[in-house]
């Protein structure tokens, strides 16, 4: 009976945890239209999992590879009317090098995109944004449900594809 509490209490933990991550309806729809929000990355899904797995096998431990949980409160994407700025990790093929190793990942900051907006078919939305004055030009496609959570799909000439899994929260105001 005490294991049974147990479990109870934990299912009852995740299931709060859970909701605080997402948004109702109502306000993913407002923060989607007025392209105010910020996607949250907690996991991250690279293309060449199979040569990630290879690495990770001959790590002590014997670790596979495949999505990669984040810190969700560390990596995300802020949209706003007048700016792109992404902060994310890159695990996969990068065909450029950066000079300085703290470039690594995916950081951009851009003024000039292209942003596309359509209604899915049943439910939520499709975004597009593709970058113009980043170091890398880069192709954001946002899949985001009714309840704010969403997909990103990350592409760049300079690196082979990856996929986020994470939600959408309301922007931040400064201070």
């Amino acid at each position: 009976m005490n294991r049974l509490k147990r479990l109870c209490a934990a299912a009852l933990a995740f299931i709060t945890v859970n909701a605080f991550a997402q948004t109702d309806k109502a306000t993913t729809a407002k923060i989607v239209e007025a392209k105010t929000y910020t996607f949250v990355a907690r996991s991250a899904t690279p293309l060449n999992s199979h040569e990630i797995n290879a690495i990770l096998g001959k790590m002590p431990g014997g670790m596979q590879g495949g999505t990669i949980n984040l810190n969700e409160i560390y990596y995300q994407v802020k949209v706003t009317p007048d700016s792109v700025t992404a902060f994310l990790p890159y695990y996969g093929r990068s065909f450029t090098a950066p000079i300085n190793q703290n470039e690594g990942g995916v950081k951009f900051e851009s003024k000039k995109f292209d942003y596309k907006s359509t209604k899915g078919r049943k439910r939520g939305w499709d975004i597009v944004i593709d970058t113009k004055d980043a170091k890398e030009n880069f192709r954001l496609a946002l899949n985001i449900g009714d309840e704010g959570y969403a997909t990103l799909h990350l592409s760049s000439s300079a690196k082979q594809a990856i996929t986020y899994q994470g939600y959408l929260k309301e922007n931040e105001e400064k201070k």
